[in-house]
């Protein structure tokens, strides 16, 4: 009787519910875990202590990773099983490879040539198998289709980006994990539009995990950092997620966000990836140094500089995102270079007018 129903089973028909239950189960398993995984960390010292660049005073968990992986991992496993699809098997094999790479990090320091080329396997293993890259960028600057190696080049070179971009921005309070379930919410959306159930169960999923965690994330008894394990694992999910996106719409002209889905997509992910370019420039340009050196030049240390608190900080930046995110789906239909100029352009005022009216103050 179970096997039949099963064979009969239509996800579509319940995606609402898959829905549901795959942010359910992520929810349940990492309010399970994020206690256990404090106790743990404080009685093994395995704690984050604070330094010169740091946000923070006292030591505090930094495991938080462990609690998001177990979350989103049981999660599609157990709801997954009704949908049979290759990619989420390989989504997991990625970021359970992530998993370990992080968690060494986090505990005894990995080398980055170790952790760039855990990050470069995990990316290939999904381009490879699943053939999912971007192919076009929707005739920005002429571009609609590359060819083969340069479009595995280039989405190898966007996983690797967004990966880091989010391992970056992890310097305060709340402000990684809420652009990550700003990010999962908006594609999880989108690909209820798309009726690509696989990707909705892995973005409730996500979010069912995010949300326990920013509750220790931003409290001040009981705090909890996510990591390294935390920031690769999300970014490298939040990357499926939008090169998915852009794939999806391309192969298609019918679909909704045929010709503005690489505007969309940076719209999701404008912060992180401002943030990442720009203090690349700064580190390699400007103070010649790698770009992979610790200092206070990201945007988030900037906005507590001019006096904004954690959560003040956090919360403008994402809801400046949001803006930008509305902005992109209004011009949707414009012509695809006014959309980027729009975009580039708004994002980069909204990010800068505090700093603009703090200088002016003492002018």
């Amino acid at each position: 009787m179970v096997k039949e129903l099963l064979e009969n089973f239509n996800p579509l028909n319940y995606i609402g519910w898959i829905t549901l239950i795959s942010a359910t189960l992520s929810f349940v398993v990492s309010c399970i875990s994020y206690p256990a995984i404090i106790n743990v960390a404080i009685a093994k010292n395995l704690m984050d202590k604070p330094g010169e660049r740091s946000s923070h005073t006292g030591t505090v968990p930094n495991l938080g990773g462990i609690g998001l992986y177990l979350g989103i991992v049981v999660a599609i496993t157990i709801t997954g099983a009704t949908l049979d699809t290759k990619s989420l098997l390989l989504i997991l094999g990625s970021i359970t490879l992530l998993f370990f790479l992080g968690l060494k990090d986090d505990i005894l320091i990995l080398s980055p040539r170790k952790k760039f080329t855990g990050q470069i396997l995990a990316a290939m293993l999904l381009i490879v198998f699943t053939d999912t890259r971007i192919h076009g960028l929707s005739g920005i600057m002429g571009i609609t289709i590359m060819p083969y190696w340069l479009s595995v080049i280039f989405t190898l070179f966007v996983y690797l980006l967004i990966l880091n971009a989010f391992n970056l921005i992890d310097g305060i309070d709340g402000l990684a994990g809420t652009l990550a379930l700003m990010a999962c919410a908006a594609f999880c959306l989108i690909f209820y539009i798309y009726k690509d159930i696989s990707m909705v169960v892995l973005a409730a999923a996500a979010i069912g995990a995010l949300m326990p965690f920013l509750y220790y994330n931003f409290s001040k008894r009981n705090k909890m950092f996510m990591g390294d394990t935390g920031s690769m694992i999300l970014g490298f999910i939040i990357a499926v997620f939008a090169i998915r996106f852009i794939d999806s719409s391309e192969g298609s002209s019918l679909s909704l966000f045929h010709t503005s889905s690489p505007v969309i997509a940076l719209a999701v992910l404008f912060f992180p990836l401002l943030d990442t370019l720009r203090i690349f420039f700064i580190r390699i340009v400007i103070h010649k140094t790698s770009p992979f050196s610790a200092d206070r030049n990201h945007l988030h240390h900037k906005f507590l500089s001019v006096g904004f608190s954690h959560v003040k900080t956090t919360l403008t930046i994402v809801g400046i995102n949001v803006i930008l995110i509305l902005l992109a789906f209004v011009c949707k239909n414009i012509d695809i270079h006014w959309q980027l100029l729009i975009l580039i352009a708004s994002g980069t005022l909204l990010f800068s007018i505090f700093f603009i009216i703090d200088w002016l103050k003492y002018k």
